[in-house]
């Protein structure tokens, strides 16, 4: 009798480590989330469908045929933010992305003056560090486009020039605009008394507040970074991609937002 002999070339081993990379990018976006446990549940169903298939029980699997055909739909529905997340994450890492060697070598303007991104970099530290000093609660979101989408029903549009006295004022307790938060875009503070969703993350620790929960809120499903300053302990937190960095300092901010508006279009 001959052996099964098992073929692999290097072609299934390029197919194996894609489907290993997508499972890993796709556990990291789902862990911690609601969504986690849903997609468990649906890995449940499919286990069971399999197995009465196997075992030729024809009535739960025409029952569960049509959970699954369903299922596809349901999938889009409830997994659409994560969806969005993940193809942001696969968007990012393309040979066309800006952050790509191929894109960083042969895109123009390579030599790129960032005299200005540095000024403003440096207003919002110094914002941040003395509202942090003040023990002035402040939300600060750094977006990368005009189009970020926020409730302009309750916000007040400001376009100005970004100012770390400005910003300070805003959040200022005096002020009317110091709820909510601050849009920035390029070069001008576009809004403040902001509106941000709040995220439902159920592992970021208890003790932290709205403002902080509207800064993961608004980073989860979109490409921006938010600063957060406690009004309680006086100190600095940024949120990207959905995960809270904590107790930052000043030089660790500056850092972030030179990863941001300076790396991030270079």
């Amino acid at each position: 009798m001959d052996l099964l002999k098992l073929e692999f070339s290097w072609l299934d081993a390029i197919d194996l480590l894609i489907v290993i990379v997508l499972v890993i990018q796709l556990y990291r976006l789902l862990k911690g989330s609601l969504a986690f446990n849903i997609f468990l549940g649906l890995c449940v169903i499919y286990a069971i469908y399999f197995l009465v298939k196997a075992l030729h029980m024809t009535i739960l699997t025409s029952i569960l045929q049509n959970i699954i055909n369903v299922g596809i739909i349901a999938i889009i529905v409830i997994f659409q933010p994560e969806i969005r997340k993940f193809l942001l994450v696969l968007g990012k890492k393309t040979p066309l992305s800006k952050d790509s060697f191929f894109t960083k070598l042969f895109l123009p303007d390579k030599f790129k003056s960032y005299k200005e991104e540095e000024a403003i970099i440096n207003e919002i530290t110094l914002a941040a560090t003395h509202l942090a000093q003040k023990r002035t609660g402040a939300l600060i979101v750094i977006a990368n486009t005009y189009r970020v989408k926020f409730d302009t029903a309750s916000s007040i549009n400001i376009d100005a020039n970004i100012s770390a006295k400005l910003i300070e004022s805003i959040f200022s307790k005096e002020s009317p605009l110091h709820d909510g938060g601050l849009i920035i875009v390029g070069n001008k503070m576009l809004a403040a008394k902001v509106i941000l969703p709040v995220s439902e993350n159920p592992n970021l620790p208890t003790r932290i507040g709205l403002r902080h929960r509207s800064a993961v809120g608004i980073t989860e499903h979109s490409d921006n970074l938010a600063i957060i300053v406690s009004e309680e302990r006086g100190t600095i937190s940024v949120a990207q991609d959905g995960v809270l960095s904590m107790d930052i300092s000043p030089e660790e901010l500056k850092v972030k937002l030179y990863e941001v508006m300076v790396d991030g279009i270079s």
